[in-house]
């Protein structure tokens, strides 16, 4: 029997497998002679069938007898209970030199002993007599006690006792195991009641946000108000860049952008597709590019560094990123909340986003949730409030220069007018610099443009001041027609001259097959319409005559005239011509070889015997053009008028030196622990507004605890009751890792959010990731394995007792949260969730292999055990089983046989450690700890914002 595994000392003389007895001597007459203290022991054991009886003086053995074809028997009576030893031999030898056998010359029974006692003996003791009162008799040995010493036999006072199992004591009946239904349901049903509460409290707090309407009543702010000095107090920053460029994979994708943008102007980047307008806005944004970004970028003419510029900027993404779950409201907000000014209270920062809200026409739907475009029953605003939402949250920190990216994409024409005329009176009345990009703006947002950059397959076209641009394409060469949109014609026209020019007479207009066409005198109507019915030939042409017409157009529009400057009775005269001309085209049935005559035209630009294109000479005459030199002119000014430039001050009172030290003002931000705070808010209600996957673990504990329960209910302490108990804990265990899978998820869906929001500042990446970590692990990691554990544990019938109880609990705690914190790591390393999901599922796997069940630990080779090592189901497992088998004694009756074998051998034998269980469990919370310290250093490295 296993040392401490319900062992008890049996004491009522009857030797079940080897039984001792220490006996006292009480016969008068010895102890008067030897005067020293005679002991006896008397040992018998079962297998053999055999006794030792030893005789000692003193604790000094005198002499020894050994019995053999023993047998014994115990007689109970309603008055006394008599033990009784019987042996048919006895064979006895003296210790030469001891008590009683020659010692100092005393008397010596040596010969008596060996000679004369041959047997039969016995051993009988009284266990219901005091000290239980024994007797050793043999009939040689009686004679001389009897004559010597005057007693029938050697009295004696016995102890007996013998370590046994509490099973293998005589007379012990097996207790019927026995089942507390009450418990069961009890447990159930505040299982249910638990989730009911849930429910019912998701269901109000969504019922309580949706009334809500702010934090108070709304009033405009007076004199003191934090906002307004907010707008006011802000220093203004002027914007300058020189020869930026930036190059990827060795391909150059910007060269040689310079301009300039003051403190109440706003600045236009436009071109058209591909033109590299993005790329441009995001290097003056600074952000993170992958590839070699050259050139200086100047606030109020003084180089800053990266987290000085970053400090006084705003972004604004072309998509929107937003949680789907917030309303508009809580969305600005937060923004607000964790950026602006910590000394700021509360209060002021409402109104501030209360006043963002009404500039850009979104106060009427604040309380609106953001929603998704997909279709998972998360509808809410639409694609154009969602872009204001996005400039909304910028906007509310007042930056010193806000960058935004296509802001008037998905908006009507009227809103879009609102978010420029917004970002206009932004800049003009709060002293702030605006630029952004815009694809073909319409007129009236165009009148709105300070400065304009224009640019063509990354390459500067125009930069300089709005105003200024119409009259200086028109000195090239290139009016804008009356009536035109100037920023249309100007992207058409980056556009058109990007193509390699040629004469009218080179350019053929129609190709109807390889072979040459011959022109033929015009047609009559008539002839035409004949035509026409008889084949479809005639409907080709015709085809190809609409595309000339637009070749005609395009032509007429974007081709350099001959005279620098036409006046304004030239320009109609010559719409005018235009416009017969396209007339005649359309109406005449045969296409003109000419459209337009040559002599009005400028002659095709030959370099180094090759022809360039009509883009080459649009940035080659900005170069060398007045506007260039005037930029350059002001950069150079703003840098050496800088408080660290060439020269110190500014003798003229320039209003652009603002100083480098009021441009970086910037304040205080809520602390980690704030951040934290605002962030858990976030995450708590982005997970109660869309509960299911919540709910669904819960629904799933609490069915597969109450079926698990079923199947293996009230399990028996015998070998197949072994089998359900690993065969149950395995189950269990698996279904909690391949559960955590959802934890992959955890980032995937918020990893665009993030970046954004990580490259925006708006808080340390350390305290979103514990605002996740905790509300995935709170109600997604701790909450199932109790509520499943509470349901299965009194309905299996494991151990009975608390202590095993909250033991088999912390493991499945503990099992969870590793297996959880592993997946995470995997979910935030591969981006791609696919890939995310096929990795996790096979760590799981390849962990299952080795919990122990499939794969003894005593035939891994010794090359693999250090999978096992890594294995948190071998961990979990072993310290489940452990905890319920370890005291168990698991009883099996076969073929008349009756087999009883402690748990702590079968788990030996199945290659677990009894005694690893607070092992497992520390292993277990270091894998959980050391994946959640990964994931976030993973998330800290990877998840980067890298345009």
């Amino acid at each position: 029997m296993p040392l401490g595994v319900d062992g008890v000392c049996y004491k009522q003389g009857i030797a079940v497998k080897q039984n001792f007895q220490m006996c006292d001597v009480r016969n008068r007459k010895i102890l008067e002679m030897l005067k020293r203290n005679p002991q006896v022991t008397f040992s018998c054991n079962k297998g053999p069938a055999e006794c030792t009886f030893q005789f000692w003086v003193d604790q000094v053995e005198s002499f020894y007898c050994a019995l053999d074809e023993c047998d014994w028997e115990l007689q109970t009576s309603p008055d006394k209970n008599v033990t009784n030893y019987k042996c048919k031999n006895v064979k006895c030898e003296c210790i030469p030199g001891r008590t009683l056998c020659g010692e100092g010359g005393t008397i010596d029974l040596s010969e008596f002993l060996t000679e004369g006692i041959t047997g039969p003996a016995t051993f009988s003791c009284d266990s219901s007599k005091k000290d239980d009162q024994c007797s050793f008799s043999e009939k040689a040995m009686n004679d001389v006690i009897s004559s010597i010493f005057g007693d029938e036999n050697i009295l004696l006072n016995c102890d007996t006792g013998e370590c046994l199992h509490r099973s293998e004591i005589p007379g012990y009946v097996r207790p019927i195991k026995t089942i507390n239904k009450p418990l069961i349901a009890g447990v159930i049903s505040g299982v249910a009641l638990f989730i009911v509460i849930v429910i019912l409290g998701l269901w109000y707090l969504s019922r309580r946000a949706d009334q809500r309407n702010g934090l108070g009543p709304i009033h405009l702010p007076d004199d003191d108000d934090e906002g307004t000095r907010l707008m006011t107090e802000h220093r203004p920053a002027a914007l300058h860049f020189d020869k930026l460029s930036y190059s990827l994979n060795e391909k150059q994708i910007l060269k040689d952008v310079a301009g300039a943008v003051n403190p109440g102007q706003v600045m236009a980047i436009m071109g058209p597709s591909g033109a590299g307008k993005t790329t441009f806005l995001d290097i003056l944004a600074r952000k993170n590019k992958r590839g070699i970004v050259g050139g200086n970028i100047y606030v109020n003419g003084a180089l800053v560094s990266d987290e000085e510029y970053r400090e006084v900027i705003g972004f604004v993404d072309q998509e929107d990123t937003m949680m789907p779950t917030l309303t508009v409201y809580e969305t600005i907000l937060n923004s607000a909340l964790l950026r602006l000014p910590r000394e700021m209270n509360y209060q002021a920062k409402d109104r501030r986003v209360m006043e963002v809200m009404g500039q850009l026409g979104i106060l009427g739907i604040k309380d609106q949730i953001i929603g998704t475009s997909e279709d998972n029953g998360l509808r809410g605003i639409s694609g154009g409030e969602k872009r204001r939402v996005g400039i909304a949250c910028e906007l509310v920190t007042s930056p010193s220069v806000l960058f935004l990216d296509e802001p008037t994409s998905g908006l009507d024409s009227f809103n879009a007018y609102n978010v420029i005329e917004c970002l206009v009176n932004l800049a003009r009345n709060y002293k702030r610099t605006v630029v952004f990009t815009i694809h073909q703006p319409k007129s009236n947002i165009v009148a709105l443009f300070d400065q304009l950059v224009l640019l063509a397959k990354g390459r500067c076209v125009y930069s300089g001041p709005f105003d200024k641009c119409q009259r200086y394409f028109d000195k090239l060469g290139y009016p804008c027609p009356q009536g035109f949109n100037i920023a249309d014609y100007l992207v058409d026209l980056t556009m058109h001259t990007e193509q390699r020019r040629s004469t009218p007479r080179e350019e053929p207009l129609i190709e109807a097959s390889e072979e040459p066409v011959p022109v033929r005198p015009r047609p009559s109507p008539s002839a035409t319409s004949e035509s026409a019915s008889a084949d479809g030939g005639t409907r080709r042409k015709l085809r190809k005559r609409g595309d000339s017409i637009r070749a005609l157009q395009e032509r007429q529009l974007f081709t350099r005239r001959r005279s620098e400057l036409a006046s304004a009775a030239g320009e109609e005269v010559m719409m005018s011509d235009s416009l017969e001309n396209t007339r005649a085209w359309r109406d005449s049935s045969e296409p003109r070889q000419s459209l337009e005559e040559a002599e009005h035209l400028l002659p095709p630009v030959v370099q180094n015997g090759t022809d360039v294109t009509d883009l080459d000479v649009l940035i080659a005459a900005y170069k060398d053009s007045d506007v260039a030199a005037g930029v350059r002119g002001e950069i150079e000014n703003a840098a050496r008028t800088a408080p660290n430039g060439a020269a110190d001050g500014n003798a003229n009172g320039n209003a652009n030196n603002y100083g480098i030290s009021g441009a970086m003002k910037g304040f205080r931000r809520v602390g980690w622990i704030g951040q934290f705070v605002i962030l858990s808010r976030r995450t708590w209600k982005n997970l109660y507004r869309n509960p299911l996957l919540m709910l669904a673990h819960y629904a799933i504990s609490i069915l597969l605890g109450v079926l698990c329960g079923y199947l293996f209910f009230g399990v028996r302490d015998d070998i197949s009751g072994f089998q359900n108990r690993m065969g149950l804990i395995f189950f269990v265990l698996a279904l909690f890792g391949f559960s955590t899978l959802t934890s992959l998820n955890v980032f995937a869906a918020e990893r665009t959010l993030f970046l954004r929001e990580r490259a925006n500042r708006y808080y340390a990446p350390i305290t979103y990731f514990a605002a996740k970590v905790m509300f995935d692990i709170v109600p997604l990691r701790i909450i199932p394995p109790i509520i499943m554990g509470a349901i299965l544990y009194p309905m299996v019938g494991f151990v009975a007792e608390w202590p095993e109880f909250f033991k088999f609990m912390l493991v499945l705690i503990l099992f969870n949260l590793a297996a959880s914190a592993i997946c995470l790591f995997i979910g935030i390393v591969f981006k791609d969730t696919s890939l995310a999901n096929l990795v996790g599922s096979l760590v799981m796997l390849f962990s299952l292999l080795f919990a122990g069940l499939l794969l003894n630990h005593d035939s891994i080779p010794k090359e693999a055990l250090w999978l096992q090592a890594v294995s948190i189901f071998h961990y979990g497992f072993e310290a489940l089983i452990v905890n319920e088998v370890r005291y168990l004694s698991l009883y099996e009756h076969k073929f008349g046989l009756d087999i009883e074998v402690p748990g702590a051998t079968i788990l030996y034998t199945f290659g677990f450690n009894n005694l690893a269980y607070w092992q497992d469990v520390i292993n277990l919370g270091i894998f959980a700890g050391s994946f959640i310290i990964l994931a976030y250093a993973a998330m800290h490295v990877l998840l980067v914002e890298k345009r």
